[in-house]
């Protein structure tokens, strides 16, 4: 036995597709972004019970990731959201993955690898509606997709953006953001072009009906966790990863007495003190030291002293019946409390992504209650 694990709640992620499925029109298909092992849940299981679940495709960042995924076959299309490197191209016409494209000389050695191999390599285009990020800027999409559109061996799949703000009450910014995709859509339209559009991510699914089109991209939310606390229609969610430990010293310490590396936590009570063998290396951050809670035995019990790389310490004074070996939740649920991802998040000045995935890379992962997946 692990002295720290990660449990995966498949019954809550299929829980948290059905609450997106269910705000869609039945026109709509739903792209389930995996992507950096599916937010630190497990890539390979948490896609099955997607695809099991209803999914049509899946996102990635990276064309590695892409690889790892086609490699077990669900047979759901895969978009790379970073697009292939050239080094990569082969592979990826090969394998039939579809690239996210932004850069037209990215473009013109996809076309000439997929005529070289006599494919289609199958594309989304990005465009930047308003993100600053990666995308070909609206002023330029006519000409970009003009060129595109002449390669040979190229078909242009999809077209997709990304909201800024989608999770902030304020919709104004989302709704001009909106207007640009709608007009590259139009003029996607105007030359031909049959496409899923997809701009939509967790927050832009839940609070902007109008912005589905042909796809939705639900990250965040099907792990459990809201995109913020400013929807202005949230759902009801249920947290899908656990991080638990056991007690693996519990002793009893008198007033006065310093607790762990520089001294930073001194008890003002006699008290009982339990180490727990997980640090940061396991992802439980060390900007927790003096601040984070942990549950044992159903109760909130304060970290005290700083966080080591393997250990933390714990008061559980009020906790009388706390015995070596107990089972300590970090993140999740214990009898009828919950420590959440954002309540982890907002004592580190982060969000619930970075903890998750920090956690996630845990090696210890066990997958419960899977569905028709039968993972």
């Amino acid at each position: 036995m692990p002295s720290s694990w990660v449990e995966i709640d498949l019954s809550a992620l299929r829980h948290n597709f059905f609450q997106a499925k269910n705000r869609m029109s039945s026109k709509t298909r739903i792209l389930g972004v995996v992507k950096s092992d599916a937010y630190g849940h497990g890539m390979i299981p948490v896609a099955r019970e997607l695809a099991a679940c209803g999914a049509h495709f899946f996102a990635v960042s990276k064309f590695w990731e892409a690889a790892e995924l086609h490699a077990v076959n669900l047979g759901l299309p895969i978009v790379v959201l970073l697009g292939v490197e050239p080094a990569e191209m082969v592979e990826a016409v090969a394998i039939g993955v579809r690239p996210v494209v932004f850069r037209m000389d990215h473009a013109k050695a996809l076309s000439r690898v997929a005529c070289s191999l006599n494919k289609q390599a199958i594309v989304h285009l990005k465009v930047d509606t308003g993100m600053g990020r990666l995308g070909v800027p609206c002023a330029e999409v006519e000409s970009f997709l003009d060129e595109l559109i002449r390669l040979p061996g190229i078909r242009i799949e999809g077209i997709l953006s990304h909201f800024a703000v989608a999770d902030e009450s304020d919709k104004s910014y989302c709704e001009l953001q909106l207007g640009r995709f709608r007009q590259v859509l139009q003029t996607a339209a105007a030359r031909g072009l049959s496409v899923y559009g997809h701009i939509a991510n967790s927050a832009g699914l839940l609070d902007l009906p109008h912005a589905h089109f042909q796809l939705v991209r639900p990250g965040i939310m099907l792990y459990g966790s809201p995109p913020s606390d400013e929807l202005l229609q949230p759902a009801d969610l249920r947290p899908v990863m656990h991080f638990k430990s056991t007690i693996l010293h519990l002793k009893n310490v008198p007033e006065g007495q310093p607790i762990g590396y520089g001294r930073t936590y001194v008890t003002r009570r006699p008290s009982r003190i339990a180490t727990v063998p997980v640090g940061y290396d396991d992802g439980y951050s060390r900007l927790l030291s003096n601040r984070g809670q942990v549950l044992v035995r159903g109760k909130r019990a304060p970290v005290v002293g700083r966080i080591s790389m393997n250990m933390i310490t714990v008061d559980v004074t009020h906790i009388p019946e706390a015995a070596e070996d107990d089972e300590v939740v970090l993140l999740g649920c214990q009898e009828k409390e919950c420590i959440t991802g954002e309540e982890i998040a907002a004592l580190c000045g982060t969000i619930s992504y970075e903890i998750f995935c920090s956690i996630g890379r845990n090696r210890y992962k066990t997958f419960l209650n899977a569905g028709a997946s039968g993972q």
